[in-house]
């Protein structure tokens, strides 16, 4: 009686956190959109101030398509731009 309580509540503990496991995003993921919002946000500041680019919306395409050229390795690059919705 008291090894199968025993086991009961073993089998219990050990189950009962695999039941609502949740993947986790790659970090790796998470640094790489974290590190592509940041360097679009200071490109399109860099196109305005230059006067590239006066329309906000334009200067967000044009630095979009310059990340994907220089980091195309990522899988940021790869992803589609959600503010101007472009597919890669």
């Amino acid at each position: 009686m008291r090894i199968s309580v025993l086991s009961l509540l073993l089998a219990a503990f050990c189950f009962s956190g695999c039941i609502n496991f949740v993947k986790p995003e790659p970090l790796a993921g998470q640094i790489e959109d974290s590190m592509k919002t940041r360097w679009v946000a200071k490109r399109m500041a860099e196109l305005q101030a230059t006067g590239t680019a006066t329309d906000p919306r334009e200067a967000r395409r044009i630095a979009v398509e310059e990340f994907k050229k220089k980091y195309e390795y990522t899988s940021a690059a790869a992803k589609p731009d959600p503010v101007s919705s472009t597919t890669p």
